[in-house]
């Protein structure tokens, strides 16, 4: 069973265009921390056209996190800001990116909205 950090990265880059970033372009490396083990997603974003890859190498932002609040986030019940100003979740470089990746993150299950339908839309 694939969980939902995979599914989402791999929906992702399927994808391959996400019209919410068509004005944004830099990387964005997700470092998933659990222990002394750490899983790398890299997001690469060239004015809407989006690649990923599990490479482990300079971009413009680097987001620390845990496995399990990632989950969280990719399944809708956390909010990626909110986990910043919290301090569960770090960020190193280009802050504006994380702002405009969080747009492609679906809303709370029980929201009603854009969020809501592309969350639907990826199950």
């Amino acid at each position: 069973m694939v969980d939902a950090t995979t599914r989402f990265f791999e929906d992702l880059d399927r994808r391959g265009y996400e019209p919410v970033l068509a004005k944004t372009s830099g990387t964005l490396r997700f470092d998933l921390h659990e222990g002394a083990q750490t899983t790398h997603w890299l997001v690469e974003i060239d004015r809407g056209r989006v690649r990923v890859s599990q490479e482990d190498r300079e971009a413009d932002t680097v987001i620390g996190i845990s496995p399990a609040l990632f989950e969280e986030m990719a399944a809708g019940r956390e909010h990626g800001l909110a986990a910043v100003l919290r301090g569960d979740m770090t960020v190193t470089g280009d802050a504006r990116l994380v702002v405009q990746i969080e747009r492609i993150f679906p809303g709370p299950p029980d929201s009603k909205g854009p969020r809501r339908l592309f969350h639907a839309e990826v199950h």
